[in-house]
């Protein structure tokens, strides 16, 4: 067990995520952040799991970006350009920057340090945790052939309704080897309707290329440092001055839909692709966006909007036939792929809580569009419902 390695390329993390840094070392090199994980699930966590999962993050010291990953991003992200590979090509994980306490069978951590590096610890911690939680409680999953057949099962229901369909399950997946196998079971058979893996490492491996949009935290900062009322449309406009015409998909919900398309102004509903969606009710969204572009005289069909939030071929079927002939519809499947193995998939997740904009800590928040997937101080939270009207 202990000298297994969960995470073993620097790459073996969520495509967005590389995105955010490069903007973030860009715009805002100086600024620190702290990330606190969150036990939604209330699950109980086995004795010294914390020295595990420290042994665990220790080895991720030592990974390093291959000539060859550097290759495959110069060629399938053209848009990182050589100075952000260049810091990335020096970059190593620093375990001292993640603070570990288990009490009984409760597990608290904290990740602190310069946002442009402590922002790719999230996800590959998430995926640590969930592979040894379910390697030291003993869940067994499914062989593998019935994990294939499973996948080939829900491709059929997909390319039956003809949409195209990514896969976002990196942080919540069962085990790395599952993980490795959905995909490569998706790039085999899921022509022409699989479009990608938001996992780099594992895109580059199957010589696909990664997908995804911005995630949260790139907007709370925004909040943090220039108020709730503006931080969708000033995060926009720096995406825009980082990437122009690429990874143009707005992220909706991290202060609700209502106060996003109040900020997505004519100019950005122009430039960007379109919006994802990853909270809240995915139909009412869709009518949302359509009478949002058609207000300024959009054409909804040239748009999309990229689906995200737990979803499995029953939800995407009654979403794909809301949209059809109206607008473009994307759906990133994340748990559903990675860990529809006969166990109970976790509830975990770790959030940004607060940042240094300026001179001192300032606690950031998500509200969301539903109540429980709303994060950080919860004075904070009244504060910024108060600010917004919410």
């Amino acid at each position: 067990m202990n000298n297994f390695s969960i995470i073993s390329s620097l790459l073996d993390n969520d495509f967005y995520k590389f995105t955010m840094q490069n903007a973030v070392i860009k715009l805002f090199p100086l600024v620190k952040a702290k990330y606190e994980f969150i036990n939604r699930g209330q699950h109980s966590f086995p004795k010294n799991f914390d020295k595990i999962l420290r042994e665990n993050l220790n080895k991720m010291a030592y990974l390093k970006l291959s000539n060859e990953e550097r290759v495959y991003l110069e060629k399938y992200c053209p848009y990182l350009d050589s100075s952000y590979l260049d810091f990335l090509k020096k970059y190593q994980y620093n375990p001292k920057e993640v603070n570990i306490f288990q009490k009984g069978e409760n597990i608290k951590m904290h990740i602190e340090g310069l946002w442009s590096r402590t922002i790719l610890w999230e996800v590959p911690i998430m995926s640590i945790i969930s592979e040894l939680y379910y390697k030291l409680t003993g869940s067994q999953s499914i062989s593998e052939k019935k994990i294939t057949d499973i996948t080939k099962e829900k491709l059929k229901k997909y390319k039956k309704l003809q949409v195209k369909i990514g896969e976002f399950g990196t942080r919540r997946r069962y085990s790395y080897k599952v993980h490795k196998l959905v995909l490569e079971t998706l790039k085999e058979e899921g022509k022409p309707f699989f479009i990608g893996s938001s996992n780099v490492h594992l895109s580059h491996i199957f010589s696909i290329k990664p997908i995804g949009t911005q995630g949260h935290e790139w907007i709370m900062f925004h909040a943090a440092k220039y108020g709730f009322n503006i931080a969708d449309r000033i995060a926009m406009e720096n995406w825009i001055n980082i990437y122009q015409n690429n990874l143009g998909i707005a992220l909706s919900d991290t202060y609700t839909s209502q106060i996003f398309f109040k900020n997505f102004n004519k100019k950005l509903s122009s430039i960007f692709q379109g919006v994802r969606h990853d909270s809240g009710d995915p139909v009412c969204f869709a009518k949302e966006t359509i009478k949002h572009y058609k207000k300024f005289k959009i054409n909804p069909l040239k748009k999309k909007i990229l689906f995200s939030d737990n979803l499995d071929p029953s939800k995407v079927a009654y979403i794909s036939s809301f949209c059809k002939n109206q607008i473009n519809t994307y759906f990133g499947i994340g748990t559903d792929f990675t860990n529809d193995v006969g166990v109970p998939s976790m509830n975990i997740v770790i959030k940004m809580i607060k940042a240094i904009p300026e001179k001192k800590w300032i606690s950031v928040v998500k509200l969301s569009n539903v109540q429980e997937k709303s994060t950080g101080n919860k004075n904070m939270i009244s504060l910024a419902k108060k600010i917004l009207h919410i």
